[in-house]
């Protein structure tokens, strides 16, 4: 289970984006509603992850005032507008992932999971220009030595929602038994010696879109 802090102005916000997230492996340890709130609450709460939402007005504003607390917590940033002027200002500020407010819950949550395991995330959209912007070239993710099958692509993703072999076999309707032979498999093939593991190599490679 990662331990999220959520950042945002509004307390709606705040209310629903933890009865999105809170789930079996993902637990909100606390909320506040500025960065200089959040200082004084978050290393308390000992966070994995801390999430902002900064207003579309202040982003840039929010985003210099984690001088110090990027370096210490991994930071994922929700905004509705993003241009690559501000996803390249937040990767130079050490923010972690950077995607639009409208992504799904089950999305955020693996986007999350991948920033506590130390990876960069970034929607599809914003790759190519805020990689151009900061100069730092895009290369092809490795391919997996052994590619997965349709459905061993299709088990990684409920992987990476969080369920269970047994959840796995209900929803595609197969036996416990099958199910945990595709997650070996999958395993296998990755290199990855845990499903965590394999999620974030999924993630990196390609094989699982945010």
């Amino acid at each position: 289970m990662i331990r999220v802090f959520i950042v945002a102005a509004s307390p709606w916000l705040r209310e629903g984006l933890q009865n999105q997230l809170d789930s079996r492996d993902l637990e909100i340890v606390g909320s506040a509603r500025s960065i200089e709130l959040a200082r004084e609450e978050w290393s308390d709460a000992e966070p994995d992850t801390l999430l902002i939402v900064p207003p579309d007005d202040t982003a840039a504003e929010w985003i210099a005032e984690l001088n110090g607390i990027a370096s210490q917590v991994p930071v994922a940033m929700l905004c509705e507008e993003l241009s690559a002027e501000l996803v390249g200002q937040a990767l130079r500020g050490s923010v972690r992932a950077v995607l639009p407010a409208s992504l799904k819950p089950q999305d955020l949550r693996t986007a999350l999971h991948a920033v506590a395991a130390g990876l960069v995330v970034l929607h599809p959209d914003e790759i190519g220009s805020a990689a151009k912007r900061m100069g730092t070239p895009i290369h092809p993710p490795d391919e997996p030595v052994e590619g997965l099958t349709p459905r061993e692509r299709e088990v990684l993703r409920m992987l990476a929602d969080g369920l269970a072999n047994k959840e796995i076999a209900a929803r595609l309707k197969i036996s416990e038994h099958t199910a945990k032979f595709h997650v070996a498999s999958i395993l296998g093939k990755l290199g990855a010696a845990t499903r965590t593991e394999a999620v974030s190599m999924g993630i990196r490679r390609g094989l699982i879109l945010l």
